[in-house]
């Protein structure tokens, strides 16, 4: 019996994704666990691999369809013994074995002889050998692919041959001449329903990615009442500390694996033992009820073309500064390759974003449900400091926001959080104990 490859759930949150690539074609044939396709979900781009033996008998979505639903079907695979040509076409696959062993299906009725006039059954089509990519191409250029000769492996039409084809029409179409208006009647104006002027805006469809970010924050505006608590934080005692430990960290080779820690990881460091010295905000909200968590797990906010992810940091109370220093730099490279799995970006007790790099002074950054905190960082500036009547100077400052769910987290509890984040970062040499 063929077997229906569908669209995998990749993720427990998953959708829907999108047929990113087909690594193999039809009348394939591939073994368990093969890799055959490339999925992307809202987060990253992960492997399909293929759960039985067979060959690939028709593959039903071809590559870069968005928005398939989960469970879908997307390629038929025909199993040992039965015949690729039916089950392609969608009809019972061939039983060779029972005709080989000369066992006679019985029959209802006889059937009846053909009129001699009567005219012969057309011979089946043979199936057009051409790769996904190809059929696409074909259809978006309006290529005939009946007409091309294929250059792949056993005349099989590939995206080149239907390239070929466009540019050689390019070639010998003359451009037409462009007609004048047929009046001079004034364009038409903006409606009621839509204010713009037609044709002086195009429509961006939205990816899956940016489908489930604005799902996922308009539901947690509307159902997540947000308060905010800003606070001001002196650097330079932290900055002179990341200075001397870059001074002293390997530079690679002989003396081990380079790495640099950036003010990102100090932060993450301070966000963790705030949470791990104030552990009743070390909390999320499931079902009515919160959970208050053991390890402080932070998921850190990587910008990506389109959209964003939030990789974790698990345990990041327990960590070294190096360490989370590589690992932030490890998920960071694979979250913008779309290559983290789930398990890489699911979950957390916490989130982070910093747009400091950015030149951003403060910003208010939207809980990530079902976290009940979220520390927005801002720039380092030097700007000038009063301490008291007789002590300013100018120094060193950050100005962090820190969003907090009040129904997980009230007033005193969140004050009582970002003063432990202020005093570690203030006094650095706490985060290296």
């Amino acid at each position: 019996m063929p077997i229906t490859l569908t669209m995998p759930a990749l993720s427990p949150t998953m959708e829907e994704g999108v047929l990113a690539r087909w690594l193999v074609g039809e009348g394939d044939r591939i073994a368990p666990g093969d890799v055959v396709a490339e999925i992307e979900t809202d987060k990253a781009t992960m492997e399909y691999e293929a759960p039985e033996a067979g060959v690939v008998a028709r593959i039903i979505v071809p590559a870069g369809n968005a928005a398939i639903a989960v469970n879908a079907p997307i390629a038929l695979l025909a199993m040992e013994g039965e015949d690729v040509a039916s089950v392609a076409a969608g009809g019972s696959p061939a039983a060779p074995a029972a005709a080989q062993a000369g066992t006679a299906t019985p029959a209802a009725s006889p059937p009846e002889a053909a009129p001699a006039d009567a005219p012969a059954a057309a011979p089946a089509k043979p199936r057009l050998a051409a790769s996904p990519l190809a059929r696409r191409l074909a259809r978006m250029h309006e290529v005939d692919l009946v007409a091309l000769s294929g250059s792949g492996p056993h005349g099989r039409i590939v995206s080149r041959d239907v390239e070929d084809a466009v540019s050689a029409a390019a070639a010998t179409t003359a451009p037409a001449p462009i007609a004048a208006p047929a009046s001079s009647e004034p364009a038409a104006a903006p409606t009621a329903d839509d204010p713009y002027r037609p044709g002086s805006y195009e429509i961006v469809e939205l990816d899956a990615m940016r489908r489930t970010i604005a799902r996922r924050l308009t539901e947690s505006k509307q159902t997540v009442p947000h308060f905010y608590l800003r606070a001001d934080i002196e650097l330079d005692a932290a900055l002179a500390l990341r200075e001397r430990i870059n001074a002293a960290a390997p530079a690679g080779g002989d003396a081990g694996p380079a790495w640099k820690i950036s003010v990102n990881d100090m932060m993450i460091k301070a966000l963790a033992c705030a949470l791990r010295d104030v552990p009743e905000a070390n909390v999320t909200w499931a079902d009515g009820r919160m959970r208050r968590h053991k390890p402080v797990d932070v998921a850190v906010a990587v910008a990506l073309d389109g959209g964003l992810i939030t990789p974790v940091v698990r345990d990041a109370e327990k960590k070294t500064l190096s360490a989370i220093s590589n690992e932030m730099k490890d998920l960071a490279a694979r979250a913008r390759e779309r290559k983290l799995a789930p398990e890489e970006y699911q979950g957390g007790t916490t989130s982070l974003s910093n747009l400091g790099m950015f030149g951003v002074s403060s910003f208010d950054a939207v809980i990530n449900p079902p976290h009940g905190t979220i520390l927005a960082v801002g720039a380092a500036e030097r700007r000038f400091v009063v301490r008291g009547e007789e002590d300013s100077a100018v120094a060193t400052m950050m100005t962090v926001t820190l969003s907090v769910d009040h129904r997980t987290v009230d007033g005193a509890l969140g004050t009582r959080l970002i003063a432990a984040l202020k005093r570690l970062v203030e006094n650095p040499l706490a985060l290296l104990a």
